[in-house]
């Protein structure tokens, strides 16, 4: 089992920016993809990030302003979000997939006013 903890939402005007944390409980292989994910009111759950060993793969929305980063010694991925825009407003989870499954963050809060 493979717990993931969040940080690092809040509240920011549009333009700015906000880093996203997330630690795993226990050792995440290097191959497994780690990444984020994000929900709207309303709408489906969907891809912002994913990285695993190679180049990481963005959305078309966030390209050029997001950036995801994992650091293997410390079972972390990290999303630095810049120029945020009000339609980036969701609920950001934190991901990683194994053999096992999928195992998924509480999510954290990221709202961006105009």
């Amino acid at each position: 089992q493979v717990q993931l903890v969040e940080s690092g939402g809040g509240l920011v005007q549009a333009g700015g920016s906000l880093r996203l944390s997330c630690a795993a409980s226990r050792g995440i292989f290097m191959l497994n993809p780690m990444g984020w994910y994000r929900q709207a009111p309303g709408k489906q759950r969907e891809l912002v990030a994913v990285i695993a060993s190679g180049n990481p793969t963005y959305a078309d929305s966030v390209k050029g302003r997001f950036t995801i980063s994992r650091d293997n010694t410390k079972n972390a991925v990290y999303l630095q979000m810049n120029s945020l825009k009000p339609e980036d407003t969701a609920v950001y989870y934190c991901n990683v997939r194994t053999s096992r499954g999928d195992y998924w963050g509480q999510g954290t809060q990221v709202t961006v006013s105009s």
